[in-house]
């Protein structure tokens, strides 16, 4: 396998669960505080990261989140964050300019701000209140916030039983999904890799990732034209530009909107030859229990979408490194 190393991959998720305790230390003493709102700040990926984790906590809580992308915030502002408000944000680097701005204005509107900021000496990291430094695994840091919050707040009663599970199996069963689901990304990639357009298809807790699927990785870093669509609102436009030839790709997660997923997938065949459907229950989660899969399907995805992005990577001879505008021009 490409640029696959297994114990380092294990190693790193294990490392980000390893951060609970400290996520919960800080979690907890908000709590006691008080707070009246939960906002999750981003742009870009972050923005879709943010976008999972309010799809993760709305149908369990009746704590008020929402997320903010940075940059509207700058035109527009949001009456909402207040100096009661808690804001999550996530930056790999720190130095991206919209949410390094946002943040020094929530900061003035008094927000706590709780960032995970992979480098700690990047200027963000001085700008929020409280900063913990570890490399990638974004969803998993904020899903570790929201669940530690929704469990205080008496709404998720599993959550030892769930993180116990977590600890003793997620790091393995992910990667071996990596490694399971290789041959299949080495042929989705042959098929796609020069795709004209790609259309990917996506709902709930999948929803963020796959808008981000398809803006940070295919038309960012493989320069491969493509567009997101919510699977609520594939058969309200979309569909009508669906033909023998259009390449969709549909992610069918195990959470509560799994059923608006299964609808288009169920539709596709009726018109398109060139369509894909990644179900996360054709992938074993061994130590999990069933009623966890839900909450668990966005990382299935990730994993193959990891396969995926390497293969392509290799067979367009275009590291995803390079960028052609992106922090290369002025804009």
């Amino acid at each position: 396998m490409r640029k696959f190393d297994k114990q380092k991959l294990v190693d790193n998720m294990n490392g980000a669960l390893q951060l609970r305790n400290e996520i919960n230390d800080f979690v907890d003493k908000i709590n006691e505080r008080g707070f009246s709102n939960i906002c999750w700040l981003g742009i870009g990926g972050t923005y879709a990261s943010s976008m999972q984790a309010v799809v993760h906590m709305k149908e369990k809580t009746a704590l008020e989140t929402f997320y903010q992308n940075a940059a509207e915030y700058l035109t527009t502002g949001n009456k909402r964050i207040t100096d009661k408000t808690l804001v999550v944000t996530s930056s790999v680097t720190g130095s991206t300019q919209e949410v390094v701005d946002a943040v020094a204005q929530m900061k003035k509107a008094g927000a706590t701000i709780l960032g995970f900021i992979d480098k700690k000496d990047a200027h963000l990291a001085s700008l929020v209140s409280y900063c913990i430094s570890y490399p990638v695994n974004e969803q998993l840091k904020f899903f570790m916030v929201a669940d530690r919050f929704m469990y205080l707040n008496g709404e998720f009663p599993d959550y030892e039983e769930f993180y116990q599970e977590m600890d003793e199996n997620f790091a393995n069963d992910i990667a071996n999904i990596e490694e399971e689901s290789d041959e299949f990304a080495k042929d989705f990639a042959e098929k796609h890799h020069d795709d004209a357009i790609h259309y990917f298809v996506g709902a709930g807790n999948q929803w963020g990732a796959t808008y981000s699927y398809a803006m940070c990785y295919w038309e960012e870093q493989h320069w491969i034209r493509t567009r997101a669509v919510e699977a609520a609102e594939f058969f309200h436009g979309m569909f009508e530009v669906v033909d023998r030839d259009t390449p969709v790709t549909v992610y069918v997660g195990e959470d509560s909107q799994r059923s608006l997923s299964e609808r288009v997938a169920k539709f596709l065949p009726n018109i398109s030859g060139a369509y894909t459907i990644i179900d996360s229950k054709d992938y074993e989660l061994p130590g999990f229990s069933e009623k966890f899969r839900g909450t668990l399907s966005p990382f299935i995805f990730h994993a193959i979408n990891n396969r995926i992005d390497v293969n392509i990577e290799h067979i367009n001879r275009h590291p995803m490194d390079i960028r052609r505008y992106y922090r290369a021009l002025n804009y």
